[in-house]
């Protein structure tokens, strides 16, 4: 792929401009290149960059920043010293990391202990230095903090003066700094860390470090050993609880790249009916997951909730969750946990610099280039050493050959008539070289005796045994791994901690299906004639008073349900639109409630709903009637799909007028009436049972040209008792003519008919 751009016009020869000269851009002149040969040049050096020198971390745990700041600290005496104020460290810092202040000072608050962010902190910090679980507990400024290091950065900085790493020239050539810090432990599995490079990131999460000790001796002793056995799972300065998935945990181990689940940790206060979460994922903050739920409640899909409060102070985290009486603690923190980040994940990326080139490594190998670089600096190290010892040895052999004739050095000296010849005469009188000569000439007049001179020379025969023991360690890798297991059995029992974060086996938690997760409670839904759907709790139903609805519209149905119930809506046009009711917004009183049409997106202008049903389980039935007298009924499983549809087509028979749906959740009795004046109680049972939902069915009732049926109504059974002159034994029923006038002036509806019914059985009426 190339980038083209515009050639200049061609000129006539003898106009054409200055000729090109080889290597030379000229002025005006624009040449073909090719894309990939500028990212090479121009973006592919600010890339690498990143990479190498400020986003990922390498085999040491640290990222430059953290090791130019750590080490600014270690030449300011402040292992071992007074704390002194964060601001000069940072100034201090600035000679090796050529930053602003403000950001040393963020990488320094990371470090800190005050912070908490990792396992075992850097920095031993006085002062406020924020907190990692919450956004708003902002850090001091640094001229109000102090700060020195953790007595464990002993082990960062053991043997870094014994040339066991490289060193380079800072940005400026003034000082030198350390490539890397001599860790005696792998801190790059003990301690979090994370980078965002060019095109890759890092993010490594800790684990315990008593159980990393141990699974690095165990894995020097056997490569091929589990380490899993002894180092299971990582472990988080907040705490919390860590769903343990075997199979996903040993792909973190292998491949490097995974994540785990985290969760919080919570105590019930059962008289005050309070719970108090103490420990929360390490991924989130008590800001983030306070506003969760408030949002979960002013959205009406918390109401077990009553209030939530931030009670963190000096004792640590603490977020109240105050509980209604009737509300059982653990269920809903099981529901908490699903739908707030009281449970959430946290990613591992374990991609680290070995060798200044970035890998994507397991824990197993993790440990065998921490293995190897650990080797390689104790090997320099005992190097060193050696070489130190045996430089002493060799100026401590040149004063033991003065030990024979001491008188003879100081006589060589006091004879000798220039000062630059002292050394070579002490050369030529005692058989030594120049460096022991000079040597024996630098030790002072008062230290020319025979105890001075034996006192010294005694250290010759330990010299020569460290040197024998330093020269086979040297030579047999098994006895720098010894040492290598030493340093980490004595890490880990001075700067050991208990594992914070607890393994709950991820089948062993409670889990939630998905309707576990809708909140379940009672209320009724009201359906009006000009299609509005009111949903109304119990609770505030009982102290409405008048519904309000639109003006002139009417309530024409309304049913107890349960939220987590699903609704069946038919519409006019045979179309069934099933919908959860808890995806139907609640209401108020005062509310109209939800316009249908939108609610359920319906596609006709015109359609509306007409009946409303429960689905339950669809164990029931349901009973259609038309305006040409015909009826039946459908299982209502028939309209049960696999699949979550929102529209179900051909409901019902669209060949007549449909005058009602009824649901059948058992036998009932209808009453069917006609225009004409007649009426017939009909059981269910008459009603054929058909397979196929859009069928017409059979005729109800006996009609005479032009007439049609205009009411189907279910009648409760106590209230047929004084009317079986109108039951039918059989359909088609002729029915029998009802006296028009108690009907005057009403509406056939089913509160009317209820109310006639009850009114015949106690005798005041002998009429429908």
């Amino acid at each position: 792929m190339s980038s083209r751009r515009k050639k200049p016009a061609a000129q006539p020869e003898e106009n054409k401009g200055p000729k090109k000269i080889e290597g030379v851009r000229q002025l005006g002149v624009i040449e073909d290149e090719r894309i990939s040969d500028t990212l090479e040049r121009n973006f592919m050096p600010y890339a690498m960059s990143v990479i190498v020198s400020r986003a990922i971390p390498e085999i040491d745990g640290f990222k430059p920043s953290h090791r130019k700041l750590l080490y600014t600290m270690y030449r300011m005496g402040l292992l071992r010293g007074p704390r002194t104020k964060s601001a000069n460290i940072v100034g201090q810092t600035m000679k090796l990391n050529p930053h602003g202040d403000q950001a040393i000072y963020e990488t320094m608050v990371r470090l800190t202990r005050g912070h908490g962010a990792l396992l075992h902190p850097y920095i031993d910090s006085k002062g406020n230095f924020g907190k990692q679980y919450s956004r708003d507990m902002a850090y001091a400024a640094a001229r109000y903090t102090e700060a020195r290091l953790a007595p464990i950065c002993e082990e960062l900085f053991r043997a870094i003066d014994r040339d066991a790493v490289d060193w380079q020239d800072n940005y400026d050539g003034t000082m030198r700094e350390p490539l890397l810090l001599p860790a005696t432990f792998p801190s790059v599995l003990v301690n979090q860390n994370q980078g965002i490079a060019v095109g890759m990131a890092s993010n490594l999460i800790g684990f315990n470090l008593v159980e990393v000790c141990e699974a690095m001796t165990a894995y020097i002793d056997d490569p091929s050993f589990d380490i899993m056995e002894l180092m299971p799972a990582p472990d988080f300065p907040g705490g919390g609880e860590l769903l343990y998935d075997l199979p996903q945990m040993r792909r973190i181990f292998e491949t490097g790249r995974g994540s785990v689940v985290l969760r919080a940790r919570y105590r019930v206060d059962k008289k005050e009916n309070r719970i108090h979460v103490y420990e929360i994922p390490y991924s989130t903050s008590v800001e983030a997951i306070i506003a969760e739920m408030t949002n979960l409640v002013k959205g009406n899909k918390l109401r077990e909730v009553v209030d939530v409060r931030d009670e963190t102070d000096l004792n640590g985290l603490s977020i109240a969750i105050d509980c209604r009486r009737s509300v059982d603690p653990d269920q809903l923190m099981t529901r908490l946990f699903h739908q707030t980040s009281l449970q959430s994940t946290v990613s591992a990326n374990f991609n680290v610099l070995i060798d200044g080139r970035p890998q994507l490594l397991g824990v197993k190998g993790l440990m065998r280039e921490w293995l190897v670089f650990r080797r390689r600096t104790l090997t320099r190290e005992y190097e060193h050493e050696r070489r130190q010892k045996q430089e002493r040895l060799h100026l401590l052999r040149g004063l033991e050959a003065i030990l024979l004739d001491i008188d003879k050095a100081i006589r060589i000296i006091r004879q000798t008539e220039r000062e630059v010849d002292v050394v070579p005469n002490l050369e030529a009188g005692f058989g030594i070289d120049r460096l022991q000569a000079e040597y024996v000439a630098e030790i002072r007049l008062r230290h020319l005796n025979r105890e001075y001179i034996l006192n010294r020379t005694r250290d010759i025969e330990s010299l020569e045994a460290d040197i024998r023991l330093l020269t086979r360690k040297l030579k047999r890798q098994d006895l720098i791994d010894r040492d290598i297991k030493a340093d980490l059995a004595r890490v880990a029992e001075r700067y050991g901690e208990a594992r914070r974060t607890q393994l709950v086996a991820a089948e062993e938690a409670p889990q939630l299906e998905a309707g576990d997760l809708i909140e379940d409670y009672r209320l009724r839904l009201f359906l009006t004639a000009e299609g509005y759907l009111k949903k109304l709790p119990l609770t505030s139903l009982r102290s409405a008073g008048d519904l309000r609805t639109k003006e002139g519209d009417r309530i024409i149905q309304d049913i107890e349900a349960s939220n987590r119930q699903t609704v069946l809506l038919f519409t006019n046009r045979q179309n069934l639109y099933p919908r959860e009711i808890h995806e139907i917004p609640d209401n108020r009183p005062s509310e109209m409630g939800a316009y249908t049409p939108n609610l359920l997106e319906l596609e006709g202008e015109g359609e509306i709903v007409v009946y409303m049903m429960l689905a339950g389980d669809y164990s029931g039935e349901v009973a259609f009637c038309f305006a040409n007298g015909k009826g039946l009924r459908v299982k209502l499983d028939q309209y049960q799909t696999k699949t979550r549809r929102r529209r179900i087509v051909n409901a019902y028979s669209d060949r007549s007028p449909l005058v009602a749906i009824r649901s059948l959740p058992e036998p009932a009795t209808f009453l069917i009436r006609s225009d004409d004046g007649k009426a017939a109680l009909l059981d269910s049972d008459l009603l054929p049972l058909m397979q196929t939902r859009s069928s017409q069915g059979v005729q109800l009732l006996s009609l005479r040209r032009g007439r049609q049926v205009t009411a189907f109504e279910l009648i409760p059974a106590a209230a047929t008792g004084s009317f079986e002159r109108y039951r039918a034994r059989k359909i088609p029923a002729r029915g029998l003519v009802v006296r028009e006038e108690t009907l005057e002036g009403r509406q056939m509806d089913f509160d009317t008919l209820l109310t006639e019914m009850n009114a015949a059985e106690a005798g005041e009426s002998e009429t429908i």
